[in-house]
């Protein structure tokens, strides 16, 4: 029997079942629009609202001012060089010790091709929290939504997983699994203290806990495995540490005695226990600071 339009109990619900629809449709998601790459060189990746956000102006190092990590920054460099050419390359994993450059080697990089070739590429920060949305920006930027001209460098600084963290699926299968695969205009580069992204305890935990040690670990280690660069930084010397410092004395012309500079920035070091491209940067910063 169909209700009738005018009878007392449809009447009644016609109200209620409109409000919740409406209600419905504020919490859906909003749909993915094709983003607009122009408008800037960087962005950073907005999971709530599935959007790009321009970067005007990205926070970096020149990359002559990076010392004691030649070798990688030379491979890196000729990998995103041939990205940007639209030539094959690899995603990258750089790993290793805290303040050594690695988040800035590649804004550097990114920077350095964009100053030879400007609009070359697009860099497209995402944060650690939202690499389960991975997968959702890799489509957009694809050309299912739209097809942007652009070629795009993801970028997610610190990334590891923990225990009971499934997220990493999301990135794997990105990386290399899928019947898609990853985009021809995406190259997805990761920074990590941790060479396998998960922490050693838990490989220990699950290798001893297992039936099948040596397959209860192979998941999540293989996802280091789907990068094909894995870049070492590693601790500097005292010496390199010291060239930092002098590089970055010349490129501020800095007023002060070589001598009583590199007294200080051993002393520096020193009171922090730990000589790195990130305490050469802070040392510089203080010294800045003290210029009449």
């Amino acid at each position: 029997m169909t209700p009738r339009s005018n009878d007392p109990l449809t009447k009644s619900l016609i109200g209620p079942l409109t409000r919740i629809a409406e209600a419905l449709e504020r919490l859906a998601p909003p749909e993915a629009s094709a983003p607009d790459l122009e408008g800037a060189d960087a962005f950073t990746w907005t999971a709530t609202t599935s959007s790009l956000e321009p970067v005007p102006h990205v926070n970096r190092v020149a990359i002559e001012l990076l010392q004691g990590i030649d070798r990688v920054r030379d491979i890196l460099m000729a990998n995103t060089r041939q990205f940007a050419a639209g030539k094959p390359a690899n995603n990258a994993l750089l790993w290793g010790a805290r303040g050594m450059g690695k988040s800035s080697l590649v804004k550097a990089v990114h920077a350095e091709i964009n100053g030879s070739a400007p609009g070359t590429l697009v860099l497209i920060e995402i944060h650690r929290e939202d690499i389960a949305t991975l997968p959702q920006l890799m489509k957009l930027l694809r050309g299912e939504v739209g097809t942007p001209a652009r070629r795009c460098l993801i970028f997610c600084d610190d990334l590891s997983f923990d225990t009971d963290d499934a997220s990493y699926k999301s990135l794997k299968a990105v990386l290399d699994g899928g019947l898609e695969g990853r985009p021809g205009n995406v190259c997805f580069y990761a920074t990590s203290n941790r060479r396998h992204l998960m922490p050693r305890d838990m490989m220990e935990n699950e290798r001893s806990t297992a039936i099948a040690p040596s397959e209860a670990v192979e998941e999540k280690v293989s996802l280091s495995d789907r990068f094909g660069l894995w870049l070492g930084f590693h601790n500097c010397s005292q010496d390199e540490f010291l060239a930092m410092i002098e590089g970055y004395a010349d490129h501020f012309r800095l007023a002060a005695d070589p001598e009583t500079l590199k007294t200080e920035a051993i002393e520096w070091a020193a009171t922090r226990g730990a000589r790195s491209g990130r305490v050469a940067w802070q040392f510089i910063q203080d010294r800045l600071g003290k210029e009449p």
